[in-house]
């Protein structure tokens, strides 16, 4: 609890107690904690004098703020129908098969989970996936697999 009151302390100090800072601040605890907590809902709240549900119902509003658990690397597929069409549905299959999971799920290391999400602004280099703020255009299966075996390596080191 300790440590959620201090990130969101600091956080509130560098983008400030208005309604506009709501979202840096809620990035700033998904990057430190690769989601958001209630706990970290209900401080936001308090700090920035909001209702719980206003920051719940912002935070379950966009994508890229998780309010469940994710794994240290978190891969959004784009299903938009360009990426469709040049081949995510391969991409996500293969993607299935090397990490042992589906769509909406995180492996057992919690080093991976897998989603899919709206236009990521890359249809002209489908499929794209993205990896935490990585981006990966112009996938084929083996492009795939050699960049999830490289993330596989780092986490080794």
């Amino acid at each position: 609890m300790e440590e959620s009151k201090e990130l969101i302390k600091k956080s509130v100090a560098k983008h400030g107690k208005s309604r506009n800072a709501l979202m840096p601040i809620l990035q700033d605890i998904v990057a430190d904690k690769q989601y958001l907590e209630p706990l970290d809902i209900a401080l936001v709240a308090e700090e920035l004098d909001l209702s719980a549900a206003d920051v719940y119902g912002t935070a379950t509003f966009y994508t890229f703020l998780d309010t469940v658990p994710r794994g240290k690397n978190v891969i959004r597929v784009c299903r938009t129908i360009s990426c469709y069409m040049s081949g995510k549905d391969e991409i996500i299959s293969t993607l299935e098969k090397i990490l042992n999971i589906k769509v909406g799920e995180t492996t057992i290391d919690r080093q991976f989970t897998l989603l899919t999400a709206n236009c990521m602004g890359w249809c002209h280099k489908g499929p794209v996936m993205l990896i935490n703020d990585e981006v990966y255009h112009s996938l084929t299966p083996e492009k795939t697999i050699e960049i999830i075996q490289q993330y596989r390596e780092k986490s080794k080191n």
